[in-house]
């Protein structure tokens, strides 16, 4: 699977680079600033892209806005942000194209190197992974908002962990139910949001981007 890894602090770069070619990745760029970020998507066109948010020169979001730019010319292009703090905004914009192959993740979830490389590869296959504090902060944040006041408590714990990336199995094994259980709670969850079945658009996706909107 190839690779580009876009960080500017070197040390983290090398760390990126070494963990991800230990576990298979062919990485075929490392850059730096966005820029150079931009050339590599363009000419590249990896399987997935690591990215910091902030990178030079602006030390914004130039990650994030060179990866969204990515996305627009080669739609559902995995891209895989790395951040430091919680972002509410740059996950929602991240995801606002509905593509899917999409992950947030904060920065010291590199250091637990199976998940960081479980997450390169679900993001990879096309899942939308949301890192678990974000995941959290949204809830907090938008806890009395419509529609998500109308969840019950068990399918909120689905929404959650589904914004996390897992499929319905995984969610079955982490709630001790079977995946018909959590199929029934994933369509009472799109019913209430909303979000009828489409062949263009991901409810899994959009379910996520509720959070995000509300």
């Amino acid at each position: 699977m190839r690779v580009v890894v876009a960080e500017d602090l070197a040390l983290l770069r090398e760390g990126l680079i070494r963990i991800l070619r230990a576990y298979g990745f062919e990485v075929v760029a490392a850059v730096d600033n966005g820029p150079s970020l931009a050339k590599a998507l363009e000419s590249l066109r990896p399987d997935v892209a690591v990215v910091d948010v902030r990178l030079p020169p602006t030390f914004t979001d130039e990650g994030l806005r060179v990866a969204i730019a990515a996305r627009a010319r080669v739609p559902g292009l995995p891209v895989l942000m790395l951040s430091q703090y919680v972002e509410q905004l740059y996950a929602r914009e991240l995801m606002s194209d509905r593509a899917g192959a999409v992950g947030y993740l904060l920065k010291d979830r590199v250091s637990d190197v199976a998940q960081f490389i479980d997450t390169v590869r679900r993001v990879a296959a096309g899942a939308t992974v949301m890192d678990p504090d974000v995941v959290a902060s949204l809830l907090a944040r938008h806890d009395g908002d419509e529609p998500l006041k109308t969840l019950t408590p068990r399918e909120r714990e689905v929404l959650s962990l589904m914004a996390e990336g897992r499929s319905n199995a995984a969610i079955a094994a982490r709630m001790f139910v079977t995946e018909k259980a959590i199929s029934k709670h994933s369509n009472n969850i799109f019913a209430k949001l909303g979000l009828q079945q489409s062949e263009k658009d991901n409810r899994r996706v959009l379910a996520v981007l509720a959070y995000l909107q509300a």
